[in-house]
């Protein structure tokens, strides 16, 4: 009789062990599964991480040359202290610019008076670029939108230097990686 006891128990123990051993084998199937998923979830994640900070450093590579573009603009446009200064002022910056003839011939006139002097020697002109601060908008159609205010100091025969605040607006041609249009102090239309 104690040996029935005895099987009794130990099939008992047995059968509890087997139980155990197939609930933890499928609990260890479930976790194995769960991690399989994880790391492609994981996997996944990276790779959208990746593709995001690519095109983050993509637009921001952009961004910060049209704003490096626009601030050389103005720093040659806006540093003369002679006629010839003057003048070559499109040479410096040509390469970052793509504007229409009209533009082209809008800003950057030849500096004489209307008895052909010059306008800058006669009077003494001096135009120096104190500093600037660059803004840029969302891409849109390839172009990026940027301002700029600009400080300059100005000063002429016999007179003290003034600063000057100047807003330049203009687009950046994605494509061409260019200016394309620049306004100065833009009037709202």
């Amino acid at each position: 009789m104690k040996n029935k006891i005895f099987f009794s128990i130990f099939g008992l123990l047995l059968i509890g062990l087997t139980v155990v051993l197939s609930i933890t084998g499928s609990k260890r199937e479930q976790i194995s599964e769960i991690r399989k998923e994880t790391a492609k979830v994981m996997t996944a994640q990276k790779n959208t991480t990746q593709d995001v900070s690519k095109i983050e450093s993509i637009y921001n590579i952009d961004d910060v040359t049209a704003k490096i573009r626009l601030l050389t603009f103005a720093k040659a446009y806006y540093t003369f202290s002679s006629q010839a200064d003057y003048l070559q002022r499109f040479d410096k910056v040509s390469g970052i610019l793509a504007l229409s003839d009209k533009q082209k011939n809008s800003l950057f006139d030849n500096g004489l008076d209307d008895t052909g002097g010059s306008r800058i020697d006669n009077l003494g002109l001096k135009s120096t670029y104190d500093t600037a601060t660059g803004y840029t908008s969302d891409v849109k159609d390839n172009m990026i939108e940027v301002l700029a205010t600009v400080v300059v100091k100005t000063s002429g025969n016999n007179q003290q230097s003034v600063k000057q605040i100047i807003v330049l607006h203009a687009f950046y041609d994605l494509k061409q990686q260019k200016l394309v249009s620049i306004k100065i102090n833009p009037v709202q239309e």
